[in-house]
């Protein structure tokens, strides 16, 4: 068994926030989620009417990644993905992913959308793995560091053609 398949995923709920804010802090440290920003994605994540999934992993009792999507209509987008470094390569953040893409199904969403730091090749790779691909950036996206995001896209619909294809998403500069 790996280190990640001895991970348990499971919904966040708002007493897990506390401790997904240190993790936060630890990999973001520049452009990190506020306690607020973290409150009002679970109050969109339960009942019926809920448009957003959000998981913890835990070891023990320790949380080591965490990971959440919204959906809107046929789009979903993932707002955030993130790992422990010391579980870096061990398939948690493959997990995760995984976990989010079956959301978005049940969503019914027919694409779903990410932003990614340019300088954060790790995730990139992840992402290209399950069949996301570039399709442009948003300058100065990721502050208060004026880092650019490149954003991903992955098409769901079996018939809908090639993702390029699809019209630009508000704000991308499309390079085609």
């Amino acid at each position: 068994m790996t280190e990640s398949e001895t991970c348990v995923l499971r919904e966040m709920r708002w007493w897990d926030i506390d401790r997904v804010l240190e993790l936060e802090r630890a990999l973001f440290p520049d452009d990190a989620w506020s306690r607020g920003m973290f409150w009002s994605e679970l109050a969109h994540a339960r009942g019926p009417e809920a448009s957003r999934k959000y998981l913890v992993a835990e070891e023990g009792e320790r949380i080591v990644g965490y990971a959440g999507v919204a959906s809107s209509g046929e789009q979903a987008d993932i707002q955030t993905i993130a790992v422990t470094r010391e579980y870096w390569g061990t398939g948690l953040g493959g997990r995760l992913l995984t976990e989010l893409l079956r959301a978005a199904t049940a969503f019914e969403c027919a694409e779903v959308m990410l932003e990614c730091r340019v300088d954060n090749i790790r995730a990139q790779k992840l992402y290209e793995r399950f069949g996301f691909e570039a399709i442009g950036f948003r300058r100065g996206y990721y502050q208060p560091g004026n880092v650019d995001a490149l954003v991903m896209r992955l098409t769901t619909k079996p018939d809908s053609g090639s993702a390029a294809g699809s019209a630009p998403v508000q704000g991308t500069q499309i390079n085609d």
